[in-house]
C-alpha cells in the first residue's frame, strides 16, 4: 500500500478540518507529573528572578492558625514560634523579586504553554517552568509593575485576566501569589529549604535571597565575589572540542564568599513528632523524605555490630548536643559562610545553519553563539578557610550541598542543581546545556541535542584541565617560597614536600574522575576531554621535587631515597591514589627505570651511608632478578665512593674494580685485604646471596695469604709477618679457616709458608720444617713452639711442624749398634723398651716411612729365661717385631719365639698404648692356621696333640674359621680304628654308612670337632654315584642297603647323576621264562637266574595285569624311592602300553581275557593321544599294527536263512525289517584286531544297515571313534558313495524360497546350542552357500567302495555340493519329509552329525516359533528381525508410492497438452490367473513366524498396470457366481436387492453402510483427467496414518472429478480401547464395556492373528501402511469398519461369523472369499479419506480404488 497517495488523498477528499482540542487541566497534570524533585515551585520562580535580572528574592510563607490546638498564653517567642512551625497550616506562598517588570511578550507567554523564551541566553527553553506552580495552587495571582494577572478555572480549562493599575499605585517589585488549594499542608522543613535556597544561589545570577515564615525572617543569603583572575591557557592545549562545534575563548578565576544568617530554628529537631489527622496524607514538620524508615534501617537494629552501635550512640549524642544548643535560643541568629573558587570560561560556538535548525525546533531558540561555561571548586585554602567555628554552624550545615567534596559529589547546574552529578569534586554550571523538560537531567537521546550537549561536557573537561594546571602552577610558586625561607634555596626536601602534602591531595582528589550517576557518559566525556585537552602527552604531578610534569617523574616501586635522591618520584602518599593510577593506566608515567639510577650515580660521588644502600639495592635487585649481570655490571663501572665519613672526605672506591667481598667468618675485617676487596663495613647489612648476585666471590685464604707475603715489605712493622704477634695471629686465621680449604688450597698455603720464618720458637722465628711441638720433650734443646695460642695443632702438622724426632736420631742416641748375636745367645739390656714406650707416645705423629722403617728393622729380642722366668732373659738376637708372639702361656707351650717384656706377669697388656703401637709393628697375638697343620702333622705326638688341643679350643676366638682347613691336603687327622694312620680332611667322612661304598671314616672323637677341620658327613655324590656303577649289588639284600644309603641322600641327586643312574645296570632282577598265565613269551628269555636292569626297565610293587610283561622289584619303601627318584615307575606308561600293544597286540589281549579291559587300554591311549603323536616313530608304528579292536555283526539263524533264497540287498532289508524284540534270532557282535585302515567308524545308520556284514566296526564311543580316525580308521559316510539323480526343476519355486528362508532361521536357533568346536559351517556360511531347489523327483542310490554292493531309495529332499555353486538343496513338491531334511542340512552344518542331532533339527522345523519359545528357546531376536524387515518392506512401499506419484505428475502434464477426452470408465486389462498358492506343511500362511511378503516392484508407466492390478493373482479370485463375487458385483454395479442372512450372522457391508451410489448423470462433456483421479487415490492411501499417531491427519488435496454426486451419510462414532497386539504387530482395540476381555484375548488368539495376517495381505495389494489398519471387536452393532482420521479400524465379529470356521477348515476358497470381502470393505475406508460422506464421490473413489 502507496501510505504517500494515501495520505495526499485525506488532506485533498476528507472530511471538514476540525481543530485538536485540549484539556488543560490534564495537561498541566501531566506536565506537574514530570516534576518529580522537591521545590520545583521555588526553583522555577527563582529562575524567573534571575531571568529578570533580579538582585534579591523574597519567600515568606504565610500560615493558617490550627483549629484544634490553640496557642498557649505565652509571650515566649520561642514558644510562639515553636507552636507555628508544630501546628499551623500553610495558607499562602509569596515570591517576589525586584528584577525588570514584565513586558508585553512576558505576559502573553505567561499564558501559553509550551511557548518559551525565545532568548537564547536565557536558561528557560520549553514554556512550561511557571505551570509548577498548579501544584499546590489552584488560581495563582501574578504581579508585576503596573499590571498584574490572575488565573481561574472554568471546568478543566484555564482562563486569565489582566489588570492594569495606575502608575502610583503599581508593584515594584515582581510578585507571586499562591494560595494553597487545601489548608491541611504543614510546614515544610526549614532546614530542607534552607539548604535548597543556598544551593540554588551558588550559580544563579542573583545575589540575595530571604525566607520569612509570617514575621519571622528565618534565613539571609548573600553571595560577594572577589574581582577575577585571568587563567592563561597554554600554547599546547587543543581549545576545540572533538567535533569542532565549540572552542574556549578565554578563562578567567575568581573566589565566591556565601553568608548565611539563619534563625537557630532551623536545626530545630521536635522530639516527638506531631501524628497527622486520620485522612491526612501529610508528614509533620520537621520530617522530609528522607526520614521515611526503610528497610536498611529496620534490619541494621536487627544486625548491627557493637562498632555500629557505637557510632550511633557517638552521633546521638552529638545531635542531643546540638540540640540542646539550639533550644537554649531558639529564636537567636547564627552566621556561616563558605568560600569557593570559580572558574569561568567564555565559549564561542560554530555550527551550521541545519543544525542550528534542528537545535531551535526542540528547545525553541536557536542556539547561542556565545555561551558560558563555570566550573566550581573548592580549593583547599579556601576549604581552610571554611571552618566552622559555631557548633550550630557545624551541626546546622547549610551549605551542605554547596561544596562539591561532600556527597553526593559535584552536580550539573543548569540554573540550579540537576540530579546529575560530574563525577569529580566539582559543579559544573552550564546554563547553555540542553535539560530534559523537568530540568532534572542532561537529555543525551535526542539526536541534535545529544550532539550539542556531548560537545558542551568536552569544553567542560577541556576547562577542568586548564583549572587543575592553574591549581597546580599556584601549588607550585607555594612550595619555591617555602624552600627559600626555609634557606634551601632551590632544593625542594622532604619538610617542604611533607606540609604542601594534603593541599596537593585535596587538587588530585577534586580532578579524579569517577563514575557518575545517573547518566555515566558524562563523567566520560567530561574525564575524556580532560586528558586529551593538551597535545603533548603529560600532565602536572605533585613529586618529591615538587610540581613537575610525569615525563620528568617516576613511580617508586621501593625508596630509593638512600643513594639516588635527585630521582623526583611520586610520594607514597599519593602513590595509590585514583589519579595516578589513571597515570599508570594511560602509560603517562613510568616506574623508575636502571637508567634514571645510572644517570644519578654518573652525577656524583655516593657518601658512606648510601654505598651500604646501593649496595643493598642492588644486591636485591640481582637476587630477585630485576636486573641481569650486565645491567649490575654497568651501574658498578660508574659508582663511584668516599669513605669518609663526612661528605667528599676519605679514599675513593671504585666499584667496577670490587671482585671480592669479606666473610668474616674466614678473615676478620681488622687485617689488611686486597683493595680489589670491599670493606666490610660497606657489606656488613647485605647477605652472602646478595653479594654473590652482584658478581662477588669472597675473599678467600689463599688469595689473602698470598697477598700478606707479598706486600709484607710495604706495610707497617705491627703488620709484619716477621713481627710475633701478626704472625701468630695470620696462623691463627689460618688454623680456623684450614678444615673448609680444599686439597689444593692447602698444598697452596703449605708451599707458601714453607720458605718462610714464620712460626714462632723458643728459638726465634723459624721455618715450618724447622720447629716442633711443645710435647716433643725427648731432648731440650730442641726448637718447640712457642707464642701461638688458638693455633691448632693438625694446622701446625700438616705446613711441616713436626711431632717427632727422626729415628736416625732416636737410633743413635738410645739404641747402639747390636753386635751380631750369634744362636742362642742372650742379652739382658732392656733399651728396646724405652724406645717402644717413646714411640707409643707419640705413634700418631710418625710419619708413614719411618713406620715402614720401624717394621724392617729387627729392635727387639726374644724371651730366653729358664722356664718360669722366661721374660728375664732376651736373646742376643734382634727380631723384627713381626716375628715375635705376644707373651702368653699357651703359646710358650707351643714353643713360639715371645717378646721379651720384663716385668711380673701380666706386665704386658695388649690394649696400652705399648701393646697397640706393637700391634701396628706386626706383633703376633696367635699362630697362623697352616703353622698349626705344620705341628698337627708332627712325627712327635705330643706336638700334635698340643697343637690339635690349641686349634679346637682357640677356634672361634682366633677366628680360625675363615680358614678352609679342609683345602689342605697334609695328612693329620686320625681314623677310627686306625690313629697311626692320618690323613687329610677330604680323605675321611663321619657317616659311618658310606664305608659300604669303601670310605674312611673319621675318628669318632674328632665328630664333634669335623666341621673345625673341613672333613665332609659323607663322599661327594658323584664319587658315591661312580662306585656304585663300577660295583653293582650282587643280592637283594646288598641292594637293599645301598638303596637305602642313597634314599638318605637322596636330596643330593642332581639331574646328571640321576641321568647316569638310570642308564645303568644296578638293580638285580630275578629272570623268568613264562608268564603265569601260560603264554609263551614272545621275548628271548635269559636262564640266567639273576640279571641287572636299569632303573627305567624296572617297575616298583607287583602288578597283576603287567607282573608276566614287565620286571617288577621291591626293596622295601625306603629303597624303592631311591630307584623311584632314578626313573623306576609304579606302573608301564601310556607310551610303553603302546609300543607293548602294536608288537605284541594278540598276548596283551590275551593275558587281559576280555575285549573290555582292551578297550579299557585303548580309552587310556585314546586320552593322551597328543603325547603319543609327539613321539614319531611309535605313531608311525601304532598306524601300521593289528592292535586296534573292531566288531563284526554275525546274523542270527532267522537272518541266515533270509539270506540264502535272496539278494544281499534284499537281505539287508529283510535284516533292517526283523523285529527287533526277537531275542533269540538277534545277531552277534565279534570282536577281533585289525589294522587302523581296516576298521570303519559309524556315522551313517542307513549306510550300516545296508552293509554290515562287509564292515568291521569301531565302537560307538566318541572317544574311541576320535582315535581311530586319528590312526587312520575312514568314517562309514566316507566309504558310502551317494548318486543322486533329480528330476526336472519345478516352474514355480515359492516353496523353495520359503523353505530356504525357513531352513536358516532355524539354524540360527539349532546351533546355538552346540560349542563352536563342534561346528563344521556356521549359519552366516550357510546362507551364503545354500541355495534350494523344488525339482519334480528324487531318488537315491547308495554303494559301498570296494564292493559290489548298491541300494537305491525315493526320497523328497536330498543335498548335492559344488564347487562353485555351493551346496544346493533339492525338494519334491507336496509333502516334504523334514528329517530328510534335517538329515542334509545337519551334514553340511555340524562337524560328526549323529541321531539325536538329527532329530532335534526335525522338531526345530515342525514347530512354529511360538512353540519354540514355550519350550525355552530365545526367539526374541527373530521376531524383531521380522519387525525390522516389516520396516524395512514400509519403506519401499513409501519409496514406490513416491516414485508413482511423479509419474502421476508427468502423465497429467501430458494429458494437459493433449487435451484428450477419455472415458470416465477406463479399460482394464485382463489379469493373469496363475496365483502363488503357499507352501503345505509348516512353512503355510498362517504360520506368524512367516517372513513378510516382498515389496511390491515398481510398476510399469502402464495405466492397467498401476497401484492396484494384480489384485485377483494375489487373492486367488478367479471364478464368480460366490458370495464375494456377488458382493464386488454389487458395490461396483448399483445397489442391489439385499441379500438374505440368517439372524445370527451380521449384515454385509452393502447392508451395513446402507450408501446408494448413484450412477453419473448423462452428458457430452469432456471427462475429468484419469490421472488426476489416480492422484486422489494415492493421496487417500498416503493419508492414511496409526491410531493415536503423533502425526495430525490432513485430509488430502483432492483434484475436482466430475463424475460424481453430493448427498452424504454418517459414520457411527466408536467406544473403543486398546487391548493388545497380533503377532505382526497389528493394534488390537475392545469395546469399553466388554466384561471379560482377558478371556475375549485368551479365547481368540489364533483367530486374532489370523485374521491379522488376512488383513496384512490386503494392505499389501493396496501399499496400506501396515500401521494404519487397526482389529476392532464390539459385541453388538452393524458397523463392519470404520475410518478415523486416516485410522482404519476393522470388525473382528465379522470376521470371527463369516470366515474363521472355512479358513481354519484349509479350504483353500475360504480364504480367497475372506480376502476379497476385506478387501472391498477397506476400499470403502480409503475412500473416506478423500470424502466423509457416503454420496456418490465417495462410491465414485471407491470403484477407482477396486480398479
Amino acid at each position: 500500500m502507496d501510505f504517500t497517495k494515501l495520505r495526499a488523498a485525506a488532506l485533498k477528499d476528507g472530511d471538514d478540518e476540525e481543530a485538536v482540542t485540549v484539556n488543560t487541566r490534564a495537561l498541566i497534570d501531566k506536565v506537574l507529573a514530570r516534576y518529580s524533585g522537591e521545590w520545583t515551585t521555588l526553583r522555577e520562580l527563582l529562575q524567573n528572578a534571575a531571568d529578570a535580572q533580579a538582585s534579591t528574592v523574597t519567600i515568606k510563607f504565610e500560615t493558617l492558625p490550627s483549629a484544634h490546638v490553640p496557642l498557649s498564653n505565652t509571650t515566649d517567642k520561642a514558644e510562639v514560634l515553636k507552636h507555628v512551625l508544630l501546628h499551623h497550616t500553610l495558607r499562602r506562598l509569596l515570591v517576589t523579586n525586584d528584577g525588570l517588570p514584565f513586558g508585553v511578550n512576558d505576559w502573553s507567554r505567561l499564558k501559553r504553554i509550551a511557548e518559551g523564551n525565545p532568548d537564547e541566553t536565557k536558561i528557560g527553553a520549553f514554556g512550561v517552568g511557571f505551570y509548577s506552580v498548579f501544584a499546590d495552587c489552584e488560581e495563582p495571582f501574578v504581579s508585576s509593575g503596573n499590571e498584574a494577572m490572575a488565573f481561574y478555572w472554568k471546568g478543566n480549562s484555564l482562563f486569565t485576566r489582566r489588570l492594569q493599575l495606575p502608575p502610583a499605585e503599581g508593584n515594584p517589585n515582581t510578585s507571586f501569589v499562591l494560595d494553597y488549594r487545601n489548608t491541611t499542608t504543614p510546614m515544610p522543613n526549614l532546614l530542607s529549604i534552607c539548604q535548597f535556597l543556598a544551593t540554588s544561589l551558588t550559580f544563579v545570577a542573583l545575589q540575595n535571597i530571604e525566607l520569612w515564615v509570617d514575621d519571622w525572617q528565618i534565613l539571609s543569603l548573600k553571595k560577594k565575589s572577589a574581582p577575577s583572575i585571568a587563567v592563561p591557557i597554554a600554547r599546547d592545549v587543543e581549545t576545540k572540542t572533538k567535533e569542532g562545534l565549540m572552542k574556549v575563548s578565554n578563562m578567567d578565576r575568581e573566589s565566591v564568599q556565601m553568608d548565611a544568617t539563619f534563625m537557630n530554628v532551623v536545626g530545630w529537631k521536635p522530639q516527638i513528632p506531631v501524628t497527622p489527622k486520620p485522612g491526612s496524607y501529610d508528614h509533620a514538620y520537621g520530617t522530609t523524605s528522607a526520614d521515611v524508615p526503610s528497610l536498611r534501617s529496620f534490619f541494621s537494629r536487627l544486625t548491627s555490630s557493637t562498632s555500629h552501635a557505637q557510632l550511633k550512640t557517638k552521633a546521638m549524642r552529638d545531635e542531643k548536643a546540638i540540640q540542646d544548643i539550639v533550644l537554649e535560643n531558639l529564636t537567636g541568629t547564627t552566621t556561616a559562610n563558605v568560600f569557593l573558587r570559580v572558574t569561568t570560561a567564555v565559549i564561542k560556538t560554530h555550527i551550521a545553519a541545519s543544525f542550528a535548525t534542528e537545535l531551535e525546533r526542540a528547545t525553541k531558540k536557536p542556539p547561542p553563539k556565545t555561551t558560558k561555561l563555570a566550573i566550581l571548586t573548592a580549593s583547599y585554602d579556601e576549604i581552610a578557610a571554611s571552618v566552622k567555628e559555631n557548633p550550630v554552624a557545624k551541626g546546622v550545615d547549610i551549605f551542605q550541598s554547596v561544596l562539591p567534596g561532600k556527597k553526593p559529589g559535584g552536580r550539573v547546574f543548569i540554573g540550579f542543581p540537576t540530579h546529575q552529578t560530574t563525577g569529580a569534586g566539582m559543579h559544573l554550571s552550564a546554563p547553555s546545556v540542553i535539560p530534559t523538560v523537568e530540568r532534572e537531567s542532561i537529555d543525551l537521546n535526542a539526536r541534535w541535542v545529544r550532539t550539542w550537549n556531548y560537545e558542551m561536557l568536552r569544553v567542560a573537561g577541556i576547562m577542568a584541565r586548564l583549572a587543575f594546571s592553574n591549581e597546580m602552577t599556584d601549588l607550585s610558586a607555594k612550595i619555591k617560597r617555602a624552600t627559600e625561607q626555609n634557606g634551601h634555596g632551590t632544593k625542594v626536601t622532604k619538610d617542604e614536600i611533607a606540609k604542601f602534602m594534603p593541599e596537593a591531595l585535596h587538587t588530585l582528589k577534586t580532578f579524579t574522575f569517577g563514575e557518575s550517576t545517573p547518566s555515566s557518559q558524562v563523567s566520560q566525556i567530561i574525564e575524556e576531554a580532560f586528558w586529551t585537552a593538551y597535545k603533548k602527552p603529560s600532565i602536572e604531578i605533585y613529586s618529591t621535587r615538587g610540581v613537575l610534569p610525569t615525563t620528568k617523574v617516576r613511580l617508586a616501586t621501593e625508596d630509593l631515597s638512600g643513594f639516588v635522591e635527585g630521582i623526583p618520584v611520586v610520594p607514597e602518599a599519593l602513590a595509590d591514589g585514583d589519579f595516578v593510577n589513571k597515570l599508570k593506566e594511560f602509560g603517562l608515567i613510568t616506574e623508575i627505570t636502571i637508567g634514571d639510577v645510572k644517570q644519578e650515580l654518573e652525577a656524583k660521588a655516593l657518601t658512606k651511608n648510601q654505598l651500604i644502600q646501593f649496595i643493598g639495592w642492588a644486591g636485591r635487585k640481582a637476587i630477585t632478578g630485576d636486573i641481569d649481570g650486565p645491567t649490575i655490571n654497568s651501574l658498578m663501572d660508574v659508582a663511584v665512593a668516599m669513605t669518609g665519613e663526612v661528605e667528599g672526605s676519605g679514599d675513593i672506591i671504585t666499584l667496577g674494580s670490587i671482585k671480592n667481598y669479606l666473610s668474616v667468618n674466614k678473615i676478620p675485617p681488622e687485617v689488611p685485604i686486597p683493595p680489589t676487596t670491599i670493606p666490610f663495613q660497606f657489606t656488613r647489612a647485605s647477605s652472602i646471596n646478595e653479594l654473590q648476585a652482584l658478581g662477588w666471590e669472597p675473599l678467600e685464604i689463599v688469595p689473602w695469604l698470598r697477598f700478606l707475603i707479598e706486600t709484607n715489605a710495604n706495610r707497617p712493622v705491627d703488620q709484619s709477618l716477621s713481627t710475633v704477634s701478626f704472625a701468630a695471629q695470620v696462623l691463627k686465621i689460618l688454623s680456623g679457616a684450614w678444615d673448609g680449604l680444599s686439597q689444593s688450597s692447602k698444598a697452596t698455603v703449605v708451599n707458601l709458608l714453607q720458605p718462610i720464618a714464620v712460626v714462632p720458637t723458643k728459638s726465634g722465628m723459624k721455618r715450618p720444617g724447622e720447629a716442633f711441638f711443645a710435647s716433643v720433650k725427648l731432648f731440650d734443646d730442641l726448637p718447640t713452639v712457642t707464642s701461638c695460642p688458638g693455633v691448632k695443632e693438625k694446622f701446625f702438622a700438616a705446613i711441616g711442624v713436626r711431632k717427632t724426632v727422626d729415628l736416625e736420631t732416636i737410633f743413635t742416641r738410645l739404641l747402639s749398634p747390636a753386635s751380631k748375636a750369634k744362636q742362642g745367645e742372650r742379652a739382658t739390656s732392656s733399651r728396646h723398651i724405652e724406645l717402644i714406650k717413646y714411640l707409643a707416645s707419640v705413634r700418631e705423629d710418625i710419619p708413614p716411612e719411618d713406620m715402614r722403617r720401624l717394621k724392617n728393622t729387627p729392635i727387639c729380642p726374644a724371651e730366653a729365661g729358664p722356664r718360669g722366668m722366661e721374660a728375664t732373659q732376651g736373646t742376643a738376637r734382634l727380631y723384627k717385631v713381626s716375628e715375635l708372639f705376644e707373651p702368653k702361656d699357651s703359646l710358650r707351650n707351643l714353643g713360639l719365639p715371645i717378646l721379651q717384656w720384663p716385668g711380673p706377669p701380666g706386665s704386658y697388656r695388649p690394649g696400652s698404648a705399648e701393646g697397640q703401637f706393637l700391634s701396628n709393628l706386626g706383633i703376633r697375638a696367635f699362630p697362623s692356621v697352616p703353622e698349626l697343620i705344620d705341628m698337627m702333622a708332627s712325627e712327635d705326638m705330643a706336638v700334635r696333640e698340643k697343637s690339635m688341643i690349641y686349634f679346637i679350643s682357640n677356634h672361634h676366638i682366633n677366628g680360625y674359621a675363615a680358614f678352609e682347613v679342609g683345602s689342605s691336603t697334609k695328612s693329620f687327622l686320625p681314623l677310627e680304628g686306625d690313629q697311626k694312620h692320618l690323613v687329610s680332611p677330604a680323605e675321611c667322612f663321619t657317616n659311618q654308612e658310606c664305608a659300604v661304598l669303601g670310605f674312611s671314616i673319621l675318628k669318632k672323637e674328632l665328630h664333634l670337632h669335623a666341621n673345625k677341620f673341613g672333613v665332609a658327613m659323607d663322599p661327594p655324590m658323584t664319587e658315591c654315584v661312580n662306585r656304585l656303577i663300577a660295583k653293582p649289588p650282587q643280592s637283594k639284600r646288598e641292594a637293599t642297603i645301598l638303596f637305602r644309603y642313597f634314599t638318605s641322600r637322596l636330596g643330593e641327586l642332581g639331574p646328571n647323576n640321576v641321568a647316569k643312574i638310570a642308564d645303568a645296570r644296578i638293580v638285580p632282577v630275578m629272570a623268568k621264562n613264562q608268564t603265569a598265565n601260560g603264554y609263551v613269551n614272545e621275548k628271548v628269555a635269559d636262564n640266567r637266574d639273576m640279571k641287572h636292569r636299569t632303573p627305567l626297565q624296572c617297575y616298583l610293587g607287583s602288578s597283576s595285569a603287567y607282573a608276566e610283561m614287565f620286571d617288577f622289584v621291591d626293596f622295601g619303601n625306603e629303597a624303592n624311592a631311591f630307584l623311584l627318584k632314578c626313573g623306576s615307575r609304579n606302573e608301564p606308561t601310556k607310551l610303553e602300553l603302546a609300543a607293548l600293544a602294536c608288537t605284541e597286540p594278540a598276548r596283551l589281549l590275551g593275558i587281559m581275557q576280555s575285549p573290555e579291559k582292551y578297550l579299557s587300554m585303548l580309552r587310556s591311549l585314546a586320552d593322551d593321544v597328543s603325547m603319543l603323536k609327539k613321539d614319531k616313530t611309535l605313531w608311525k608304528q601304532m598306524r601300521s599294527s593289528r592292535f586296534l579292536l573292531g566288531s563284526v555283526e554275525i546274523a542270527g539263524s532267522k537272518e541266515n536263512g533270509k539270506a540264502g533264497t535272496s539278494t544281499g540287498l534284499e537281505a539287508a532289508d529283510a535284516g533292517y525289517d526283523s523285529d527287533p524284540e526277537d531275542v533269540e534270532n538277534a545277531p552277534i557282535k565279534q570282536f577281533q584286531l585289525a589294522l587302523p585302515s581296516q576298521i570303519v567308524v559309524n556315522d551313517d545308520y542307513n549306510g550300516y544297515r545296508l552293509f554290515k556284514r562287509s564292515l568291521i566296526c569301531a565302537p560307538e564311543e566318541d572317544k574311541l571313534e576320535t582315535f581311530y580316525l586319528a590312526l587312520g580308521s575312514q568314517t562309514l559316510g566316507s566309504l558310502v558313495q551317494e548318486d543322486l539323480r533329480l528330476g526336472q526343476p519345478a516352474e514355480k519355486q515359492g516353496d523353495a524360497v520359503k523353505l530356504r528362508s525357513h531352513v536358516l532361521e532355524r539354524s540360527k536357533l539349532f546351533l546355538h546350542e552346540y560349542p563352536r568346536s563342534e561346528l563344521k559351517h556356521d549359519s552366516r556360511w550357510l546362507e551364503k552357500n545354500l541355495t534350494v531347489q523344488a525339482v519334480s523327483s528324487i531318488s537315491l542310490r547308495r554303494s559301498l567302495r570296494g564292493h559290489h554292493l548298491s541300494h537305491t531309495e525315493k526320497r523328497s529332499a536330498a543335498c548335492t555340493h559344488d564347487r562353485h555353486s555351493g551346496y544346493t538343496l533339492f525338494i519334491t513338491p507336496g509333502s516334504l519329509d523334514t528329517y530328510q531334511i534335517s538329515l542334509a542340512i545337519c551334514k553340511i552344518l555340524l562337524d560328526r552329525p549323529n541321531q539325536g542331532s538329527y532329530l532335534t533339527f526335525e522338531q526345530f522345523l515342525n514347530l512354529n516359533l511360538y512353540q519354540l519359545r514355550a519350550r525355552g528357546y530365545n526367539v526374541e531376536r527373530i521376531l524383531r528381525a521380522k519387525a525390522a524387515e516389516q520396516r524395512i518392506a514400509e519403506e519401499e512401499r513409501r519409496k514406490q508410492l513416491e516414485a508413482e506419484q511423479e509419474e502421476l505428475k508427468a502423465n497429467e502434464e501430458i494429458w494437459r497438452q493433449q487435451n484428450q477426452v477419455v472415458p470416465a470408465a477406463a479399460a482394464r486389462r485382463e489379469r493373469s490367473k496363475s496365483s502363488d498358492k503357499p507352501m503345505p506343511g509348516a512353512f503355510g500362511s498362517d504360520s506368524p513366524e512367516n517372513s513378510p511378503s516382498p515389496a511390491p516392484q515398481p510398476y510399469p508407466k502402464n495405466r492397467s498396470r498401476g497401484l492396484f492390478s494384480g489384485l485377483k493373482e494375489r487373492l486367488g479370485i478367479n471364478s464368480g457366481g460366490d458370495e464375494v463375487q456377488d458382493q464386488l458385483q454389487s458395490f461396483l454395479d448399483g445397489p442391489k436387492p439385499p441379500h438374505d442372512h440368517q439372524s445370527d450372522n451380521p449384515p454385509t457391508y452393502d447392508e451395513a453402510s446402507k450408501g446408494a451410489v448413484s450412477r453419473p448423470g448423462k452428458g457430452t462433456e469432456q471427462v475429468s483427467s484419469p490421472h488426476a483421479v489416480q492422484q486422489n487415490l494415492v493421496n487417500a492411501i498416503q493419508s492414511s496414518r496409526a491410531h493415536d499417531s503423533s502425526q495430525l491427519f490432513s485430509p488430502p488435496q483432492q483434484q475436482i472429478v466430475k463424475e460424481q454426486a453430493t448427498y452424504c451419510d454418517a459414520t457411527p462414532s466408536q467406544n473403543i480401547t486398546f487391548l493388545a497386539e497380533a503377532s505382526n504387530g497389528t493394534r488390537i482395540f475392545i469395546d469399553k464395556n466388554l466384561a471379560n476381555s482377558a478371556s475375549f484375548l485368551s479365547q481368540n488368539v489364533s483367530a486374532l492373528n489370523s485374521f491379522a495376517l488376512l488383513l496384512d495381505e490386503v494392505c499389501n495389494v493396496y501399499s496400506l501402511p501396515r500401521k494404519a489398519m487397526h482389529i476392532f471387536y464390539d459385541e453388538s452393532g452393524g458397523t463392519i469398519a470404520f475410518n478415523s482420521n486416516g485410522s482404519i479400524f476393522c470388525n473382528f465379529r465379522f470376521f470371527a461369523q463369516l470366515h474363521q470356521k472355512k479358513m481354519e477348515s484349509g479350504v483353500a476358497e475360504g480364504r480367497t472369499e475372506a480376502a476379497a470381502y476385506w478387501w472391498i470393505v477397506i476400499a470403502h475406508e480409503l475412500a473416506h479419506n478423500l470424502v466423509k460422506e457416503h454420496n456418490a464421490e465417495h462410491s465414485f473413489y471407491t470403484r477407482e480404488l477396486l480398479s
